[in-house]
């Protein structure tokens, strides 16, 4: 017997339509019965075969239940909301989540009696669920546009921005996971790689992807200041970490442990950009930081690092020494490594031996010699600085100075005929002369080894399209460190303001320095063992700008703001 032969007993949403003569009893008994067959719902099987319009079964459902009637068109949707709910769920149950108020979510339906519906998102969710009623096609379109938006959110991209962009390097011990996660996540794959596409176009140089309580939030931090730019629904933190930890070759199981790995983005056939991974299990989840290594940002020119021309020409005056220790200070991200590539690139001739001894090494330099610090395998600093010694060197850069050890051997080094060039996380420069002193250096050797430490910090450049002219009195810049000399001179100071060209009124970053020689009287104070604040004030004497003197200037020239100056010189 076929089944439209078969008497059906209406109930629910069925009985009324046919009770309020909106359809004939076989009509509904027959439509019914192949919404059943057909796996559909029986209102979007009355819409599609024009049976019934939406709005009067609408009507009929909400007079019949007592569940209020809503119409979708006119409420705002919350994709946070949306996120909620799997896809599949939306899709199977024809109910779409579209807005939260406290510990309710609100389920936009068109068969009240449709009870699995709610029980199920109610268990998903983990929140209380309300009905609302809405109409058949309504309803439709908004299913369709919410998860649109939702892909789209996860980096939907078209053809056009992957145009050139050749495939990720990942390790053949991770092709398995590789497959199955671009199968079975593909916005997450798409989001990862907007994400990292969007870096590089908005000139970011770190990737902070961190999962919290109840959100999760990526953020760039573009000209040295964090920015929000996505909040994927937290629901994927574990797959996103996990497409992470497969493009960097790490243990996609081990979740207990931090991990370093790295990523090669390849734009072009010439155009390659690298990423250091680094993982760390936090209460929440595994927080993950990529830092973009640019081997072009390694081959600036020195009149684009923001040195004033004095402060340059101390620079390639000690530089090209050829023995001694060149040292450049500062916090993390104050561009050292920048700085002495920069110099290890003016270096980087066919005449000289290089080698460097780095951790990690950031930018692949064609013509010098780098050897990867890996403290498991033994391969630490003093070990590399050693290996090296004995490798007829000219030029020895060491990534940083940590330890006694390492600063005892690359002392000794620069002491007999080697130029040695490396780091150490100081504030200034003078305090860099005690540092060394404090980590055991003798004042002797600490005197006779160093000819130059540059002191900087990297201050975010006002954008020249947008930038307007602030109205400060010369007696405030005055309190604010302006000596009298800039203050005789007629110029402007500016102000950010932002445009569609810039980010809040920065765009790019210029260097702050103190670029400061060991002078015969500043080595005698050294050997007296003197405090930081003396060697200072000798250095003021002798004309070395400190960092804050060169911010000023950079204030007078119109580059950088005083909100800026402040924000990176006052501590």
């Amino acid at each position: 017997m076929a089944v439209s032969d078969k008497r059906i007993q209406l109930g629910g949403l069925a009985r009324k339509l046919v009770m309020d003569g909106i359809l004939e009893e076989s009509v509904a008994q027959e439509a019914f019965s192949a919404a059943l067959k057909e796996k559909v719902p029986f209102t979007a099987y009355l819409v599609e075969h024009k049976l019934a319009s939406a709005a009067d079964i609408a009507q009929a459902a909400s007079t019949e239940f007592g569940v209020p009637l809503l119409d979708i068109d006119a409420v705002e949707l919350d994709p946070d909301t949306t996120r909620l709910v799997d896809e599949k769920l939306i899709r199977k149950h024809h109910a779409l989540p579209i807005f939260r108020r406290g510990n309710r979510v609100f389920i936009a339906v068109t068969d009240p009696t449709n009870l699995q519906a709610l029980d199920e998102i109610k268990f998903h969710v983990g929140a209380n669920t309300e009905m609302v009623l809405v109409e058949e096609d309504k309803l439709s379109r908004a299913i369709d546009k919410a998860l649109e938006a939702i892909d789209t959110s996860l980096g939907d991209m078209g053809d056009e921005e992957f145009e050139g962009l050749e495939d990720l390097e990942v390790g053949e011990e991770e092709a398995g996971h590789e497959e199955d996660l671009e199968v079975d996540d593909a916005p997450v794959v798409r989001f990862v790689n907007k994400m990292l596409l969007d870096s590089i176009k908005k000139g970011a140089s770190d990737l902070h992807f961190e999962p919290y309580e109840k959100f999760y939030r990526v953020r760039f931090r573009i000209d040295g200041v964090l920015t929000e730019v996505a909040k994927p629904p937290i629901a994927l933190a574990g797959k996103i970490s996990a497409r992470i930890k497969v493009m960097s070759r790490l243990n996609v199981a081990e979740r207990r442990v931090p991990q370093d790995g790295r990523i090669k983005l390849k734009l072009s056939k010439n155009k390659a950009i690298d990423f250091r991974v680094s993982t760390c299990p936090t209460l929440f989840g595994e927080k993950v930081v990529m830092r973009i290594l640019d081997s072009s940002a390694a081959k600036l020119d020195i009149d684009m690092l923001g040195y004033e021309d004095f402060q340059k020409e101390l620079f390639l005056e000690n530089l090209y020494k050829p023995y001694g220790m060149f040292l450049v200070t500062g916090p993390t991200g104050s561009g050292k490594t920048v700085s002495l590539y920069t110099g290890i690139n003016l270096l980087n001739q066919i005449e000289v031996n290089i080698s460097t001894a780095e951790d990690p090494v950031e930018i692949n330099l064609p013509g010098v010699n780098q050897v990867q610090i890996d403290e498991r395998t033994g391969m630490t600093f003093p070990k590399a600085l050693k290996a090296f010694l004995r490798q007829d060197p000219d030029i020895i850069l060491v990534g940083e100075i940590r330890d006694l050890d390492t600063a005892s051997i690359a002392v000794k080094a620069a002491q007999t005929g080697h130029m040695v060039m490396s780091t150490l996380h100081t504030n200034d420069a003078p305090q860099t002369l005690t540092r060394l002193q404090d980590m055991g250096i003798a004042p002797f050797a600490v005197a006779t080894s160093i000819n130059l430490i540059t002191g900087q910090r990297l201050a975010r450049r006002l954008c020249s399209h947008c930038k307007k002219v602030a109205d400060i009195p010369k007696e405030a810049l005055k309190d604010e460190g302006f000596p009298e000399e800039l203050l005789e001179k007629d110029f402007k100071v500016y102000e950010a303001v932002g445009c569609d060209q810039c980010n809040k009124g920065y765009k790019g970053r210029t260097g702050l320095y103190q670029v400061m020689p060991i002078s015969d009287a500043m080595k005698r104070l050294i050997m007296e063992q003197a405090n930081a604040i003396t060697l200072a004030d000798q250095a003021a004497k002798e004309g070395i700008w400190d960092i804050r003197r060169s911010g000023i200037q950079k204030v007078f020239n119109g580059i950088i703001d005083m909100k800026e100056l402040n924000r990176v010189t006052l501590e």
